[in-house]
């Protein structure tokens, strides 16, 4: 979901010494960029956002390749331009040294497998499964539907058992571990998974949306995501 096809229209904001600041390349209905969005607001990190038209092949022009190969978004450019691509990998680095990345190792180690969790049995389908149903690609990947759709029952019961004592997925409190794994599983029910099926889940997810505020919006995708759109 990261964008395909080429255009010579993107053009990465400029920095210069004297208006530095964090560059995060993001397209809005993206739930991984939205991680991102959430930390640095938590954080109260000052950034500036260059929009990427990712369905306009904006992500896979030279430019946009030099600061990730993978020509996905997020992207966050540090201020000497150097860039990280990967949410998780973003959520890392602007979490250090802040109550959102445990210091302890043992901590931190739960951290990172509830990240590593998330892309690889989160986002990757419940992620997919609701931007296949809400952009009307369900059909046109039908033969994936079914395992897609046992996964995620699976990922939602792993949840489930995780969460059943636990208030937050890697300890006490709320970390960039809940971020990531809330950000694709609080629109689980876009895609058929309501988290009233999941009662500990549910209890997470309102826990989580509580501290996070209200102030950070899941953008709905608009017609260039539709397949005739591109």
């Amino acid at each position: 979901m990261g964008g395909a096809g080429r255009k010579a229209g993107y053009c990465p904001v400029a920095i210069t010494t004297d208006i530095s600041m964090l560059t995060l390349h993001d397209y809005l209905p993206s739930q991984n960029g939205w991680k991102v969005r959430v930390l640095l607001g938590l954080t109260g990190i000052e950034y500036r956002t260059q929009p990427v038209a990712i369905f306009g092949g904006e992500s896979r022009t030279e430019e946009f390749l030099g600061l990730n190969p993978a020509g996905a978004i997020p992207v966050l450019e540090l201020e000497d331009g150097r860039a990280i691509a990967e949410s998780n990998a973003i959520l890392c680095n602007l979490a250090e040294g802040t109550r959102f990345l445990p210091a302890d190792r043992f901590e931190r180690a739960k951290v990172m497998q509830w990240l590593f969790f998330e892309q690889y049995y989160v986002e990757p389908v419940i992620g997919t499964l609701r931007f296949w149903t809400l952009t009307g690609r369900l059909e046109r990947n039908a033969a994936m539907v079914e395992d897609k759709r046992e996964t995620a029952a699976r990922a939602l019961s792993a949840l489930e058992r995780a969460l059943a004592a636990a208030d937050y997925v890697a300890g006490a409190r709320m970390t960039i571990a809940d971020i990531a794994v809330y950000a694709y599983t609080q629109r689980a029910e876009d895609c058929g998974f309501p988290l009233s099926d999941y009662p500990a889940v549910a209890a997470w997810a309102g826990r989580v949306a509580a501290e996070i505020g209200p102030g950070y919006p899941v953008h709905p995708y608009g017609p260039e995501a539709s397949p005739t759109g591109q």
